[in-house]
């Protein structure tokens, strides 16, 4: 990439973090009277619920935490880190360990999933706001819980019976990508706070089975979910990729490639990149279809062609990496064409961030601005990925460059 044009990059995506969607949530998401944040927001950032997904809250934590590690420690960033991890401390988890799903504005349970990625995104805000606070005690202590709490996550899902299925076993089983999928994301965030076996074991057992399991190069693809040994399923169910699930894996691979100095990695990662953007866009409409059935037929999702902000900032960091990492020129023409798309059609240069769910056609379907889902998150985490990943890239770092999740 041109330097001029990666300079021109390195601003876009930081005036867009720092002077709109970080200050949006900021003004608008701080809940001074019960703690945590408020984030089913409208448009213009008023209050459509006042309920708390915890995840959502841990989401967000974790950003905050990563700006002082990252760009700088402002006070403000580190004082609503901290009460973002204070609202988590009272009302996140249950008895048996595990975090609630959704509760009240005060914290009162409201729901609890069988899931566990409430769970890691808490072991994520932890582990970021441990990094913030170290050398101190305070920071190891927030260490330790951190790595707790992702012993707990691993003892609930290799214990058969702890954790509800989805479809009785017995009849259909099946496993889901996004397990191993977000246990390699917690742990490239974990990494380097006394856990490194144990993140080291966890990562690599992730990525065999994301490589063994769920990627087909029959079909060009990673599939959602599949049998026990990574058996393709029968009906709708098997067929189904959601490419944004997909790139977001690929580069998580990539990180782990680089980290291990895994060039082969690399470059399958860079397989299932190519493979899900073939899949994923849209040759009519422009940008990323949310679900695709592999085989043609009508995805079983009745949203399948809607176009999601997460996918689409998935993809403008998968394809930069992928650039910065290989040369190829060709990762650079689709991180331009994804990015043109995405910054015509998700922006709102009215009230601020972006809009989440638009029809197939680009046109907004939503112009809610927060719910349980879409929070704090996916776009500042591009936002600032990629601006990190551009500015190492200029100052001849190919390598270090390259943050975790």
């Amino acid at each position: 990439m041109q330097r001029l044009k990666a300079e021109r990059l390195i601003s876009s995506y930081r005036d867009e973090l720092l002077l709109n969607v970080v200050p949006f949530w900021i003004e608008h998401a701080v809940d001074h009277e019960h703690g945590g944040f408020l984030h089913c927001l409208d448009r213009d950032g008023s209050a459509l619920s006042t309920d708390k997904g915890i995840w959502v809250q841990g989401r967000f934590t974790w950003l905050l935490a990563r700006l002082c590690n990252e760009v700088e420690a402002r006070p403000e960033w580190l004082e609503l880190a901290t009460r973002g991890i204070d609202f988590l401390s009272k009302f996140a988890f249950d008895e048996d360990g595990r975090a609630f799903f959704i509760v009240t504005r005060d914290g009162r349970p409201l729901r609890k999933r069988r899931y566990i990625y409430g769970e890691a995104f808490v072991t994520m805000a932890l582990a970021e706001y441990a990094r913030a606070l170290l050398p101190s005690p305070q920071g190891e202590q927030y260490a330790d819980r951190a790595g707790a709490l992702f012993r707990l996550i691993l003892h609930y899902l290799d214990t058969p019976g702890l954790l509800e299925p989805k479809v009785n076993p017995a009849v259909r089983p099946m496993k889901a990508h996004g397990i191993p999928m977000i246990l390699l994301c917690v742990t490239q965030v974990l990494r380097g706070l006394g856990h490194d076996a144990l993140c080291d074991a966890v990562a690599e057992r992730a990525c065999q089975e994301i490589l063994a399991h769920f990627v087909h190069p029959e079909v060009k693809a990673l599939l959602e979910t599949v049998g026990p040994a990574g058996e393709r399923l029968e009906g709708p169910e098997g067929r189904i990729v959601v490419p944004g699930h997909a790139i977001e894996t690929a580069w998580f691979l990539m990180l782990e490639g680089v980290r291990r100095s895994d060039d082969r990695l690399i470059r399958e990662a860079c397989r299932i990149l190519e493979w899900s953007l073939e899949l994923g866009w849209d040759g009519h409409f422009g940008g990323l279809l949310y679900y695709v059935d592999i085989e043609g037929k009508p995805p079983d999702p009745y949203e399948h062609d809607m176009k999601l902000w997460w996918p689409h900032t998935e993809a403008v960091y998968a394809t930069l990496l992928a650039h910065v990492l290989t040369g190829q020129a060709s990762w650079l023409e689709w991180h331009e064409r994804l990015h043109e798309w995405t910054w015509r059609h998700f922006p709102d240069g009215e009230h601020g961030e972006w809009y989440g769910y638009l029809h197939r056609d680009g046109t907004v379907s939503s112009r809610a601005k927060g719910n349980m889902w879409k929070g704090p998150f996916h776009l500042p985490r591009m936002l600032l990925y990629s601006w990190k990943l551009l500015q190492a890239s200029l100052e001849g770092d190919i390598v270090g460059p390259v943050p975790s999740p």
